[in-house]
């Protein structure tokens, strides 16, 4: 079942989302420009639903749009105000040699900083249980699809490192197994609707960002690098927060099938953390040791995204507001 249109949040998804109701065609869009492209809701939908016409598409939505060139050229103008800011707010590791970015990785593994699952485990309840859930489904009901995009782009230890990781996200070939099929039992346990795209018109845009900055990276090859620094991140990330995440579910008397999500995670991701450090980027940069700033780029942006995304759930929790987006 394909999702349906959201509601249009500015000129651009006003724009966009009319024109796709019609037979493929040149677009004359608006231009895109904002002043902070990781808060802004207009682009980060329309960047997200431009990148959705590669996974599932929507409802009612003609196949053809997906490579009609004008549609193309106007999705790598969201791409290139969001890659921008991002540059701008991460200009630091260019000249890293790599041999020196696993032991980089490790110490921004190690964060430091605010942790949204230390913070749940302490105060979270289950309003928050059921709102974590509706962010996380934009990603999670398609996990591991961006990151595959990767694999055609690598060689060697990298490729088998990426196809081993995204195996196991897939449930080793087993349908109820999938990462995402455990994320939908998580829904259902906590009485959401488990529907690919259900939640989209509640997404805000720093949820959506943290999806879009995936999709940016895997279907573009020369942000392979990044997206190589990416998944080594989310893999190095892992394991202590999702373990976190299962125990404030329990507490919460949410039954076991729908905290096995979490479970998984922590036991698959003890693994892949050093697959990924050791073969997955270990291996890209053997072979291209050019790449070593762009997978640290990958690593902090996914860590930028991360961190805003926590401090708008918190900072609305903590006021008694909903932290979904509202029209």
């Amino acid at each position: 079942m394909t999702a349906t249109l959201p509601i249009p949040r500015g000129p651009l998804t006003d724009y966009l989302f009319a024109a796709w109701r019609q037979a493929p065609h040149q677009l004359s869009a608006p231009s895109v420009h904002c002043q902070d492209a990781l808060v802004d809701e207009d682009l980060q939908l329309a960047l997200y639903c431009c990148y959705e016409l590669h996974y599932q598409g929507f409802s009612g939505i003609p196949e053809d749009w997906e490579w009609e060139p004008s549609l193309i050229a106007f999705r790598s103008e969201l791409e290139r105000e969001f890659e921008q800011q991002l540059r701008l707010a991460l200009p630091d590791y260019w000249n890293i040699g790599a041999d020196d970015v696993p032991a980089a990785l490790w110490d921004l593994s190690k964060g430091g900083g605010f942790s949204l699952s230390e913070w749940l485990l302490e105060h979270g309840n289950r309003l928050h249980a059921e709102e974590f859930a509706i962010h996380r489904s934009g990603y999670q009901l398609k996990e591991a699809d961006p990151h595959t995009w990767g694999i055609p782009r690598l060689n060697g230890r990298a490729k088998a490192a990426m196809v081993m990781i995204q195996s196991d996200e897939y449930g080793g070939g087993v349908a109820t197994a999938m990462h995402s099929s455990l994320f939908a039992d998580s829904m259902s346990a906590l009485g959401l609707d488990p529907t690919y795209g259900g939640y989209l018109d509640r997404l805000p845009a720093v949820t959506l960002a943290t999806t879009n900055l995936i999709s940016m990276f895997g279907l573009r090859r020369r942000l392979r690098g990044a997206l190589v620094g990416h998944l080594a991140s989310f893999e190095m990330n892992s394991v202590g927060p999702m373990a976190r995440y299962s125990a404030w579910l329990k507490s919460l008397g949410v039954p076991p099938e729908g905290r096995r999500f979490y479970d998984v995670h922590v036991e698959a991701d003890e693994v892949h953390q050093y697959v990924a450090v050791n073969e997955l980027v270990g291996g890209l940069l053997e072979a291209e040791p050019e790449q070593a700033g762009a997978v640290m780029f990958g690593a902090r942006a996914v860590a930028l995204v991360e961190s805003t995304f926590a401090g708008h759930l918190v900072s609305a929790w903590k006021s008694d507001r909903s932290s979904l987006w509202t029209s």
